[in-house]
């Protein structure tokens, strides 16, 4: 697998989600199964068959999880500037046609959450953004046109 870079937030994040997984989630699916087992005859139990896909989905994520971690690389903030955007830069853009400001903050694919502003570096915005520095204009192309956005700010 290839290394992964994560912020330290999002580092223990992920740590805290399969601590969670491993101690609580195992526990609790276990004990739906064996309700679920009692009720009769196991090929015709839904609620079995629904828990064991369940398992399943949790013991994927907990694989995920630790495959990520294992291969992680923490961001050190302190360790990059803020002359252009790099993973871990926080970033705010002016979109030139609707003059309206927003901000993203450029994290690795598993951290990114676009609710939360964490855009993907792999992401067309994110990998477009990436080496740019202030007052720059940026063209980015995505499936619904170009958009285009200068570099207001750069934090990390």
């Amino acid at each position: 697998m290839k290394k992964v870079y994560l912020t330290q937030k999002g580092y223990e994040d992920m740590t805290k989600e399969l601590e969670l997984l491993k101690k609580t989630s195992r526990r609790e699916i276990a004990r739906e199964i064996g309700k679920a087992r009692e009720l009769g005859d196991l090929s015709e139990n839904a609620e079995y068959h629904a828990a064991k896909e369940q398992q399943a989905h949790i013991e994927r994520r907990i694989r995920d999880l630790e495959t990520t971690l294992s291969h992680a690389t923490i961001i050190e903030n302190a360790d990059l500037g803020v002359d252009e955007i790099l993973i871990g830069t926080r970033v705010r853009l002016k979109d030139m046609d609707s003059d309206e400001d927003c901000e993203y903050y450029l994290v690795s694919e598993e951290e990114a959450d676009i609710s939360d502003g964490k855009i993907s570096v792999t992401s067309p915005v994110g990998a477009a953004l990436v080496g740019h520095k202030l007052n720059d204009t940026v063209n980015i192309k995505v499936p619904a046109g170009t958009l285009r956005y200068k570099v207001l700010k750069i934090t990390r």
